[in-house]
């Protein structure tokens, strides 16, 4: 898929040194796209339906925040996705999963890919928590229009 965010930016190219976004949710620069179980959130070090069930709720909730506003556009701010990213590869550095020496949860699986630990490692619990807090000030690192 060629996904293209604003002024035509590819996300391929974005994420060229690895994936960044806010919350494993929202990249910024990319408007109302929302990802679902991707990097940056618990996924595959968890239950995935039960990932998938947190994440669909909250993006649910949210555009029924946005709708309830008269909001059309939401997009994680650049700030928000880099401390995002910062929290990921901090708690990642607390356990051993990291040092995986071939594994695609660093992208090692592909030829030539930036080794970049992927998944959140805080647990569903805390993750649940940050996003519930994130939602509970008003969708806080996120710019609403």
């Amino acid at each position: 898929m060629d996904i293209r965010g604003r002024n035509g930016a590819a996300l391929k190219d974005v994420w060229e040194a690895g994936p960044r976004n806010y919350l494993g949710l929202q990249v910024a620069g990319f408007p109302n796209l929302f990802t679902i179980t991707g990097p940056g959130s618990p996924s595959v070090l968890c239950n995935m339906p039960v990932a998938i069930e947190q994440h669909v709720d909250w993006i649910t909730d949210c555009i029924a925040f946005l709708h309830a506003r008269g909001l059309e556009r939401i997009e994680a701010l650049p700030d928000s996705v880099a401390n995002w990213v910062a929290e990921v590869n901090e708690v990642a550095n607390r356990t051993l999963l990291p040092m995986a020496t071939h594994s695609w949860y660093l992208g090692a699986n592909i030829p030539g890919k930036p080794r970049v630990f992927m998944p959140y490692a805080g647990g569903m619990i805390r993750y649940r928590e940050v996003c519930e807090d994130v939602a509970r000030g008003d969708y806080a690192g996120f710019a609403l229009s």
